[in-house]
């Protein structure tokens, strides 16, 4: 059986780890190729291999960029389109969570600036080079090849509800990620570009396990997860795939929250969960 992203090419930022390499060797077992994108190169060099060695039916390549940087983002698109021949998936991940941000009292404006130049200038670069890129997909009926392609930002559900755990800057970017998104995929709409966004809740992936370094952060996240546990990585992957592949054909402007219930709840069950989350891909 064909995978559900077959002959089709993606590019993924932030895909040395976490939501961007779970979703790099997912895309691949669906039959995409792909260019995994870090600034870190060893990490993504990783992943490439990862990809290479169980399905060598596709090709992976890494590269590194800082997609604070204009110029980096363009290259990683114009590699993708270069080596690929074009570009139907877009998945801007790539971001940052600085120790430092705070309220808006404590929150330096370099911490501000930095987390804007990466979370939501980097998205708009990956944006318009992708948008670029798709509008000239050359079209081949026989392997399901189309103009256009699917665009997914990563935002996430402090953009859609408040915390008294502030981390100002990351969510000002992150509300901005959600209204440029949408936007974007009005004014793309009949050139046959998706453009969403992905809200990933509290996750346990290396940034935010960072991030709540004690067991009491932990615990004032815990809580109010209906589900008992933090995210998986590869859970967003999953919902990425959806968004990548032609199964998500009429949706667009979406934000889909992926957050185990946590933007629905008022108060959480008790008791432990019965099921285990489910197993990393790498």
């Amino acid at each position: 059986m064909p995978g559900r992203l077959q002959n089709k090419a993606a590019l993924v930022t932030g895909a040395g780890s976490g939501i961007g390499l779970e979703s790099s060797i997912l895309f691949a077992q669906e039959g995409a190729n792909v260019l995994l994108v870090d600034i870190n190169l060893e990490n993504a060099e990783k992943g490439a291999a990862i990809i290479n060695k169980r399905f060598p039916n596709v090709k992976a390549l890494a590269a590194k960029a800082d997609v604070g940087k204009e110029t980096d983002v363009k290259a990683a698109v114009e590699k993708a389109v270069k080596e690929f021949g074009r570009l139907d998936i877009m998945f801007n991940n790539a971001g940052i969570m600085h120790s430092e941000d705070d309220n808006a009292l404590n929150t330096e404006e370099r911490i501000w600036d930095l987390t804007m130049q990466i979370n939501l200038k980097g998205v708009w670069w990956g944006c318009k080079y992708a948008i670029t890129a798709m509008r000239e997909n050359p079209t081949d009926e026989s392997k399901g090849l189309h103009v256009g392609g699917s665009i997914i930002n990563t935002a996430s559900f402090v953009a859609l509800m408040g915390a008294a755990t502030p981390q100002l800057a990351y969510t000002a970017s992150k509300g901005g990620v959600l209204a440029m998104t949408r936007e974007l995929a009005i004014v793309h709409a009949r050139e046959g570009i998706r453009i969403n966004s992905l809200c990933p809740g509290p996750l346990k992936t290396p940034l935010l396990m960072d991030f709540l370094n004690t067991e009491e952060k932990r615990q004032r996240r815990l809580v109010h997860l209906p589900m008992g546990r933090f995210g998986e990585a590869v859970e967003l992957a999953r919902a990425a795939l959806f968004l990548a592949s032609d199964e998500s054909s009429y949706v667009t402007g979406a934000d889909f929250t992926v957050d185990g219930g946590l933007s629905s709840a008022y108060v959480t069950p008790v008791g432990e969960p019965v099921l285990s989350p489910p197993a990393s891909l790498i």
